[in-house]
């Protein structure tokens, strides 16, 4: 934002209201030992439901039966071990993990044929809709770059004004920021927003000065001052972006069912630049449709919640989502982390639909660059996962709530379960290569147990594992082979990138195992995963710093590579897959970083929003362009030499910047002092921490202070 000269002696102008008046709705704390009310059940459950569930669900159970007997004729050759015993269990059930997933594909590819609506009326060949209704677009922030931030949520306005709907809409960017400077740069962007846009009286921000809860807290704060005055609220992310169409559509399929609480689209990744990301990118796009298709399918109005690029009624938010806190100590204990699975069973509990529309486009988001970045995401994702055990027993949730939460576990605690089973049959491999029969066994036996295993019969228990797996992938490519715009946006090398896609992730899955299967022992032993904003767009990082992180995947992949070895060397070639992500987990990590290699294969893991981004795309990544040429800098020097920015900083300040009753931090007290020392501006910013920073700019006296000391 530039800045604005202002004669002396004239005060600036009296910033615009950066909040509107208050419109407060109650949120009451939901209680997970008593059940709600009876409630009506919803109405837009689609025909059949219980035979897609009865698919689903009897499929799955029966392969995994099938190949629970032919891994027992595997291992039974001579009697079953002990150790046999556990990997038969451990095989069992994380067959039946996969062969689930295998279901719900099978289902999407029917509901993808029939190109059904799911339900609600969105049909995006009919005339936008009217709206009659209030809506929020809410974007709540922490510690994001500013510039990026403000790109896609200007490029999101901008898409929903061309709609012509924009009237029903109301901007409100929530923010939790804790870095000071990064606080000045959002007020400066939002007014800037706002000047462009002459969103006087329709955007809005709000800073936290605690950012209590979190992200849920930060949506609750905003219901409970706010929600009043609207029927629905968008939820975006930070690196959400939504065309306008999407938006109204969702908006009025909302108004056309009272009885609908929420309404999830499918957010398709885009903007990856590195290989990772690129990889990561290519297969959401390619078989993202058909898991997100399956689960709409058989889920209909109990579906689930991701947590942005997604509408909720404001009055079923309110009404059922109040989260309580969990009891115990951190990091199974306190606010709820994952809290968008638990706010969707709460809602859906309230007798409110949750229902997904995957077949909607328009919604995206960005992934993580790096396989860095995704083990610093998944430990957070994973506690918050691990912390609904505490969940599953609330009373009144819908068995499908339950199952939600239950694959929201799963998710996290298949990694160990991969890698005890793993360990468990090297040990087997081991007690059958080395350890010699016992003649004399404790129970009388006629003969000794001896470990054994048939070969052949465990290679088709392979192929069929395999098969189960993969078969999804081309099931996937035969669908975007049968629509021509998406073959176009592919390209000619679709099923090369295919190949290519399934190599990487060949090589990345060990590294990840064993990242989440640490992550998983870290929260069992006490440890909490903090919060922290998540690296966008650019996944390069020192090398050094790759290799001190991937160094124990690297050490724990020889290890298992001597012991397969020593076992036999047909055993060390069967887990080379496994073996060589782990040996090169540094180099995999670095190479999957970069934006080169992520060059190199671009065309093989083309993309159609990447051959040819739609409008709101584009116009983000020309905002994000300019608006990183805008930089605020440091947030004191910003405000002394920008008499409207510190005016409205002033203005946005809760209270005026006044101490509210109850507030005890230290932080403000400890500025004052240090300001007050202080001979100049840089000696002030070294003396203070970033909380301190951040409390001087709340108070008044502290900023009059510094301001002066930039002058």
């Amino acid at each position: 934002m530039d800045a604005v000269t202002v004669p002396a002696g004239v005060a600036p102008e009296s910033p615009a209201p950066a909040l509107p008046p208050d419109s407060p709705l109650a949120m009451p704390v939901q209680s997970l030992r008593a059940a709600p009310a009876a409630r009506l059940r919803p109405t837009t459950a689609p025909a059949r439901l219980a035979a897609r569930r009865a698919f689903v669900f009897g499929g799955a159970l029966a392969l995994t039966a099938l190949a629970a007997e032919e891994m027992y004729a595997v291992l039974n050759v001579a009697g079953l071990t002990v150790l046999e015993t556990v990997v038969l269990v451990l095989f069992v059930v994380l067959f039946a993990w996969i062969a689930f997933s295998f279901t719900n594909a099978l289902g999407g590819a029917i509901a993808m044929a029939r190109r059904g609506d799911g339900g609600l009326g969105i049909d995006p060949a009919s005339p936008l809709p009217e709206l009659t209704g209030r809506i929020a677009l809410l974007m709540p922030t922490y510690n994001e770059a500013p510039a990026r931030v403000f790109a896609g949520l200007e490029a999101t306005w901008q898409s929903l004004v061309a709609t012509g709907r924009s009237a029903a809409f109301d901007l409100f960017i929530l923010s939790d920021t804790t870095d000071a400077d990064v606080w000045v740069a959002e007020e400066a962007g939002f007014l800037a927003l706002r000047a462009r846009a002459g969103g006087d009286g329709r955007m809005f921000y709000r800073r936290r000065p605690r950012n209590i809860d979190r992200k849920a807290g930060n949506i609750a704060d905003w219901v409970m001052r706010f929600g009043g005055g609207y029927d629905s609220m968008i939820v975006l992310d930070a690196d959400s972006v939504m065309t306008g169409e999407a938006m109204v559509r969702i908006a009025a399929a909302m108004e056309q069912n009272p009885g609908v609480g929420l309404i999830q689209t499918l957010p398709v990744i885009v903007g990856g630049r590195s290989l990772f990301a690129r990889v990561q990118q290519f297969a959401g796009r390619l078989y993202g449709p058909l898991i997100a298709h399956g689960l709409a399918w058989w889920h209909g109005p109990d579906g689930n919640y991701w947590g942005h690029n997604a509408i909720i009624r404001v009055r079923a938010f309110a009404g059922e989502a109040g989260l309580p806190h969990l009891k115990g100590r951190k990091p199974f204990g306190g606010h709820i982390l994952s809290h968008d699975f638990v706010e969707a069973a709460l809602i859906r509990r309230g007798g409110w639909a949750v229902h997904m529309v995957p077949a909607l486009a328009g919604s995206f988001e960005e992934g993580p660059p790096s396989l860095m970045d995704l083990s610093v995401r998944d430990r957070r994702w994973c506690q918050g996962n691990l912390q609904h055990i505490a969940v599953l027993p609330a009373r009144g949730l819908h068995p499908l709530s339950r199952l939600h939460l239950l694959t929201g576990i799963g998710a996290y605690v298949t990694a160990p379960l991969w890698l005890a089973m793993l360990l468990i049959g090297l040990l087997a491999a081991l007690q059958a290569r080395f350890v010699p029969p016992d003649y004399f066994p404790t129970a009388f036996s006629l003969f000794p147990e001896w470990p054994a295993q048939d070969p052949v019969r465990a290679a088709w228990v392979f192929v069929g594992t395999m098969a189960v797996l993969l078969l999804p992938k081309l099931i996937g490519y035969a669908l975007m082979l049968a629509d021509r715009d998406a073959r176009r946006g592919f390209g000619v090398f679709a099923l090369v990138g295919v190949v290519a896609e399934t190599a990487i992730s060949a090589l990345t899955a060990p590294i990840t195992m064993v990242s989440q299967s640490a992550a998983v022992a870290g929260i069992l032993a006490g440890r909490d995963a903090g919060w922290q904003p998540q690296r966008r767009d650019d996944g390069t990082m020192p090398f050094a710093h790759i290799a001190r992180r991937f160094a124990p995947h690297t050490l724990f992949g020889l290890a298992l590579a001597g012991a397969a070895f020593a076992i036999s060397p047909e055993l060390f070639l069967w887990m080379t897959p496994v073996i060589a992500g782990l040996v090169l987990a540094v180099p995999v990590a670095a190479l999957t970083a970069s934006r080169g290699a992520g060059r190199a294969l671009a065309g093989l893991l083309r993309t159609p929003e990447g051959r040819n981004p739609p409008e709101v795309l584009r116009r983000a990544a020309d905002l994000a362009a300019a608006r990183a040429q805008e930089t605020v800098g440091e947030a004191v020097a910003a405000l002394a030499r920008d008499p409207e920015l510190l005016a409205a900083h002033h203005a946005m300040l809760p209270a005026g910047g006044a101490r509210r009753p109850g507030d005890y931090a230290p932080e403000r007290l400890v500025a004052r002092a240090k300001i007050e020392d202080a001979r100049d501006l840089n000696e002030a910013l070294a003396l203070l921490t970033p909380r301190e920073k951040a409390a001087a700019l709340g108070d008044p006296d502290a900023l009059e202070r510094l301001v002066t000391l930039a002058r």
